[in-house]
């Protein structure tokens, strides 16, 4: 008989560098595939500028973050706690911070190592095309690591 499958948890905070290209796209791809069953977030370390190939490629999958205000860990604690079952971390620094936190609150913590794609060289094009990789690596592996309830078309 195999193990049964633990269960999704509640709420899942993403976080990375920034908050302002990686952890909305990831905070976004989860909500939309849990719109009810999930509570969802994103932090950065430090607070950074919304990105607007963030927002172009998510619009891609009619998804707006256009409204997003980046925010850091800090600010969010303060505005509505951290009471997360689970932190995604995206980047070196932010699995550091979430490592930290998991000293005083009870929260696994993942690291999902992404590229960031803010460094891509060339065209507006060659651009886009290094934030739909980071997109679609998320979403697989949202899938995957999410994999039962979302709906079929994300």
């Amino acid at each position: 008989m195999a193990p049964p499958r633990a269960r999704n948890p509640q709420s899942v905070l993403f976080a990375c560098g920034q908050n302002s290209v990686r952890s909305p796209i990831a905070a976004s791809l989860l909500q939309q595939m849990f719109p009810q069953g999930i509570y969802v977030r994103s932090a950065g370390v430090k607070k950074g500028e919304l990105d607007p190939f963030a927002v172009a490629v998510m619009a891609e999958l009619d998804q707006d973050i256009s409204g997003h205000k980046p925010m850091t860990f800090e600010e969010l604690e303060d505005w509505e706690g951290l009471n997360f079952d689970l932190i995604i971390t995206l980047s070196p620094e932010a699995h550091h911070r979430a490592l930290e936190l998991t000293r005083t609150l009870a929260a696994d913590v993942e690291y999902w190592p992404t590229q960031d794609p803010t460094g891509a060289e060339g065209n507006r094009e060659q651009k886009l095309a290094a934030y739909r990789e980071v997109m679609d690596s998320l979403l697989a592996r949202i899938r995957k690591r999410f994999a039962r309830g979302g709906p079929a078309n994300l």
